[in-house]
């Protein structure tokens, strides 16, 4: 049997690990490729905001273009950075001329003196998906097409390795 890959943080010193399953229990049904992208970001961003030992969970704290609540609830399981204050939606990351697919998956992390930032590759997320996401009244066929594509996603971006969906930005 293959171990699921975990995310590994601190808190108060004592480690704790959560597996993608893990965020989708928290989250529920709801958004499974956001909290996908979620994990990547964590995965990649962890050990460079953090290189000997996985951080404190309750120092990180995460600034993003992206508002989707799948991603919100991957972060807040990990680093309580939503409740603590430590998460921020902010619209001034986005990169308009990365296109509609990318234009808001740019996330900022710091950890004590360290930052990174990172921005989805190509190829990770649809114009399909992102014009459907943004559809205001949604046909019932669009609200099944739009579940659809969002599984695909979380399938297709946890089936990688977190450098090939995101780069430093």
């Amino acid at each position: 049997m293959v171990e699921a890959r975990t995310l590994a943080v601190l808190d108060q010193g004592r480690e704790i690990a959560f597996s993608f399953e893990d965020m989708i229990k928290y989250h529920g049904p709801g958004s499974p490729g956001g909290v996908a992208h979620a994990f990547k970001v964590l995965e990649r961003a962890l050990p460079l905001i953090e290189p000997d030992r996985p951080p404190e969970r309750r120092e990180i704290a995460v600034r993003t273009a992206f508002g989707g609540p799948g991603a919100r609830d991957g972060f807040e399981l990990v680093t309580r950075a939503v409740t603590e204050g430590r998460y921020l939606v902010d619209v001034s990351l986005a990169r308009p001329e990365r296109g509609l697919a990318l234009e808001r998956f740019v996330f900022a992390l710091a950890y004590r003196e360290r930052a990174v930032t990172l921005i989805c590759r190509e190829g990770w997320v649809s114009d399909e998906f992102i014009a459907l996401a943004r559809t205001q009244e949604r046909s019932g066929e669009q609200e099944r097409r739009l579940s659809q594509l969002k599984l695909e996603m979380a399938d297709r971006v946890m089936a990688a390795p977190a450098n090939d969906v995101y780069e430093l930005g």
